[in-house]
């Protein structure tokens, strides 16, 4: 663990993997829900999170290393389960990495339980962790200028979902109707760290 200053009432913690980033994450929000940790915002990302709004920092950054970090603790909430077509153009791709038949890749997909790690990239947008034992998926040599909302992707070890039109370099391997981003919903965003999901395929 590496904490370093950003700005005044902020750090910004570094860790080994994205396991260790989740895990200090939970931990750092079970403290500020005790009342043992006074903190506006808790972010996490890849290897790293920030913890921004802080009185003291410099006195965290002192004890944090110290710090037991429990497992990851389980989810009490049910998974959330996206409907998905796996009709994306990258199937074939995927399948050649993994070894494996094309049909193959909707199959393992679906059995995985992925978790949001960290949120970014776009409103709404979750990488999703949960495809362990596989080899990570490289981005496309040349990314498309525009990805259709909803495309299911991977990239690295991650799973994704593109909230809105955009520009994009995974591997698309499907489609989902679920609105990632609502304005209207408490909160905007239906993946959020933490959240379990499943993805359940339909029928092409």
């Amino acid at each position: 663990m590496k904490v370093l200053p950003m700005g005044e009432r902020a750090l910004l913690v570094e860790l080994a993997d994205g396991s260790a980033a989740e895990a200090l994450h939970a931990e750092l929000l079970r403290r500020r829900a005790a009342g043992e940790l006074t903190v506006r915002e808790v972010v996490p990302a890849a290897r790293t999170v920030l913890l921004d709004g802080l009185d003291a920092p410099e006195r965290l950054a002192a004890r944090l290393p110290s710090w037991e970090i429990p497992p990851l603790p389980p989810r009490a909430e049910d998974v959330l389960e996206l409907p998905v077509r796996y009709d994306g153009p990258d199937l074939a791709n995927v399948a050649a990495l993994w070894g494996v038949p094309v049909r193959e890749v909707p199959r393992i997909h679906a059995a995985a339980e992925f978790r949001v790690a960290f949120c970014g990239f776009a409103p709404g947008f979750g990488y999703l962790t949960g495809l362990g034992g596989l080899p990570d998926v490289p981005r496309r040599a040349t990314p498309r200028t525009t990805v259709p909302a909803g495309s299911v992707g991977l990239a690295g070890p991650y799973t994704g979902v593109y909230p809105r039109p955009s520009p994009g370099g995974w591997q698309l391997i499907g489609t989902t109707e679920a609105a990632l981003w609502d304005h209207a919903r408490v909160p905007a965003a239906l993946l959020t760290p933490g959240v379990r999901v499943r993805f359940v395929p339909e029928a092409r």
